[in-house]
């Protein structure tokens, strides 16, 4: 592998940010950072541009609205891409994906296509959330699979590494899901292009800075996408 670019999405997250980005970069010497901010109206945008003036590994992409999950990280990725990227990382800009795991991912991607982390591989490894969350998350991952067939202990997960060509097999631009069933859309399309994939355990830490980005259109959504993914399968249209 070679010249990596880790994708964060952030609204509201300058508490985080500085913080996390200097820890990403030290992980590995050919890791780069593309921030995508939703104009987030606590300087989110404004720390991202001084990382990226001090250290000169950071890119910063300044998007006008608030608009999901999925359409940042469409933009990002198509952004890393064109950087140069022959590697896209995803990663939560608030630590509950560590980037001392990095390099195992990173390692993990030579004889892979995809490498994910995953909170439910090993039992469940998440850290300090209450115990109705993770029950809620646990099961809408047993649906998900139930619905769409994933031989995938995580769906929904947000940490993952992907090779290039891998982007460009399953055209991730064609994807529709806005909320956490982006994630889900990416599997199924990664599972339906015959993708290399591997999963690893990590422990999840819940943030103890920020807001969670959690809401009941986001979680309505995946309820439904499985569905749509599913009959999308069945007529080949992954």
């Amino acid at each position: 592998m070679q010249h990596g670019i880790v994708v964060i999405p952030t609204y509201n997250e300058s508490e985080n940010l500085a913080e996390l980005v200097p820890r990403v970069l030290e992980q590995d010497p050919r890791l780069e950072v593309l921030v995508v901010d939703d104009s987030s109206p606590d300087g989110t945008g404004k720390v991202a541009e001084d990382l990226a003036e001090s250290t000169g590994r950071v890119h910063v992409l300044h998007r006008p609205l608030k608009q999901g999950l999925g359409p940042a990280y469409r933009a990002g990725i198509s952004r890393a891409l064109d950087l140069g990227a022959d590697f896209v990382i995803q990663m939560d800009a608030d630590f509950s994906h560590p980037p001392e795991k990095l390099p195992e991912m990173i390692a993990a991607l030579e004889d892979h296509d995809v490498v994910s982390g995953s909170r439910y591989l090993n039992g469940i490894t998440v850290v300090n959330w209450p115990i109705e969350r993770i029950l809620i998350s646990y099961f809408a991952n047993w649906y998900a699979r139930k619905v769409t067939g994933l031989a995938i202990t995580d769906t929904t997960s947000g940490f993952r590494c992907i090779r290039r060509a891998m982007l460009a097999e399953i055209g991730f631009e064609k994807t529709r899901s806005n909320g956490y069933a982006f994630q889900i859309e990416l599997n199924c399309r990664f599972v339906a292009h015959g993708a290399r994939l591997l999963e690893l355990p990590f422990f999840f830490l819940d943030r103890t800075r920020g807001e969670s980005k959690l809401t009941l259109r986001i979680g309505v959504e995946a309820f439904w996408a499985v569905w749509r993914l599913r009959i999308a399968g069945w007529l080949g249209r992954l």
